[in-house]
């Protein structure tokens, strides 16, 4: 069963279509098919993202391909990204100069 799925290779999080709990082991799937497991270190809500891998503070973040925004805080692979931890890019000001990986 497939619990995530990522839109673009180079997307550093993924979108849970159900709820996960903290400590499960998720499958994704890539838009070319190719599936991997993590394991999330925190509850993720129904749509939310988790990182695929870590993405240190003021780095982008992004989602179906597109720069989402720049983490406010060091992000751990298989961690909830949400408004907690990410400066989203719809505040310009907030999320201007974030690096690539």
């Amino acid at each position: 069963m497939r619990d995530a799925i990522v839109i673009e290779d180079s997307d550093n999080v993924a979108i849970a279509v159900h709820p996960l709990k903290k400590g499960d082991e998720v499958t994704y799937t890539y838009s070319s098919g190719k599936e991997e497991k993590i394991t999330v270190r925190d509850d993720v809500p129904l749509f939310h993202k988790f990182a695929l891998r870590d993405v240190p503070e003021g780095h982008q973040v992004t989602k179906y391909g597109e720069y989402i925004g720049v983490a406010t805080q060091d992000i751990s692979k298989g961690q909830w990204v949400h408004t907690h931890n990410l400066a989203s890019s719809d505040n310009l000001e907030a999320a201007a100069g974030g690096k690539n990986e």
